[in-house]
């Protein structure tokens, strides 16, 4: 599943996901999910992504917020016209679920900005089409 965050950001935030059949544990209910992140630069200075927020909430309802410096150990700077990609993961106690969240990140210039990340679903193949 592929959604795209276009809400005026000059930061636009593109996402991929993935279930991780592997590593899952339905019976114990564990499941898995990966995401592929790609932040793509369209404006016209140097951004530096300094931390993250994500609101993570499971099919009951749970939510888990999540939030820290950077992104997998990194706090790229992107420059105009240039992306940064990277994949993370997600454990949930049920076989869909939602996030959704935004990067903190601080042009050239000194300014703060929020980059938004519009919700995105994890779920099971098997479960939603």
């Amino acid at each position: 599943m592929t959604t795209n965050s276009e809400i005026g950001s000059p930061i636009k935030v593109s996402v991929e996901t993935f279930y991780v059949e592997a590593q899952s544990q339905p019976e114990k209910d564990k499941y898995v999910f990966a995401y592929t992140i790609t932040i793509k630069n369209h404006s016209l200075c140097s951004a530096k992504l300094e931390s993250r927020y994500w609101l993570i909430t499971d099919a009951n309802g749970k939510e888990t917020e999540v939030e820290g410096d950077g992104v997998v150990g990194e706090q790229p700077t992107i420059r105009p016209g240039e992306s940064y990609q990277y994949t993370s993961g997600a454990v949930l106690d049920t076989p869909v679920g939602t996030m959704e969240g935004y990067y903190l990140m601080r042009n050239e210039f000194g300014s703060e900005f929020k980059a938004p990340i519009k919700v995105f679903r994890l779920n099971r193949p098997d479960i939603l089409h």
